[in-house]
């Protein structure tokens, strides 16, 4: 529990500088597609460190596995994408709006499918051209928002054996370095 709150503190930390009335992408000096690559970094970099660096050891050594039941069974923690989603829900919880989540053509999970066509086309392009976050506005009920999706790559073999030995994962030869979906960022900008 300790490492979900020292995560979420970092990301209220490093995500306290947007002014709080309004959005970030309000302020005119700062588009909204560089308010997305600022969450990008700091939700990736948070992952990439967990997923490296707690899980895979933990796993290595024995001490405890990472696994969907974390929270009911013992030496279990939590998967990187429920860190993911978890720190979302605390997060959008303080800042209305804002929200993240993974995303994937092979989700284990049918919570982490693509919610829309919209969802579905940008993961396509992703695979294609993972260079550049797929990026539009959108309207959702009555505002405005900024979506971006950006790929979600492999970043070690925790990822890849995780997925490929899940018995509910549809696809089961991932590398470390594939991209195993996307990370969707949105959230409301002044109606243009």
């Amino acid at each position: 529990m300790k490492w979900m709150t020292s995560m979420s503190l970092l990301t209220v930390i490093a995500l306290s500088c947007f002014p709080t009335r309004g959005y970030a992408a309000d302020v005119p000096s700062v588009s909204p597609e560089a308010v997305a690559d600022y969450v990008y970094a700091v939700v990736e970099s948070h992952r990439a460190f967990y997923t490296t660096h707690v899980v895979q050891p933990l796993e290595e050594q024995g001490v405890a596995k990472a696994s969907g039941e974390w929270n009911t069974q013992k030496k279990t923690i939590p998967l990187p994408v429920q860190v993911i989603n978890e720190t979302s829900q605390k997060f959008s919880a303080k800042f209305k709006g804002l929200r993240y989540q993974l995303i994937s053509q092979w989700p284990i999970s049918v919570k982490n499918a693509p919610r829309d066509q919209v969802d579905k086309s940008s993961l396509e392009s992703l695979s294609m051209r993972p260079e550049r976050p797929i990026s539009r506005i959108i309207k959702i009920e009555d505002r405005t928002y900024f979506r971006a999706i950006y790929p979600d790559i492999a970043v070690s073999q925790a990822c890849v054996s995780c997925h490929n030995s899940h018995p509910n994962s549809p696809k089961k030869d991932f590398q470390v370095g594939d991209i195993m979906g996307g990370l969707v960022i949105e959230f409301p900008v002044e109606n243009r």
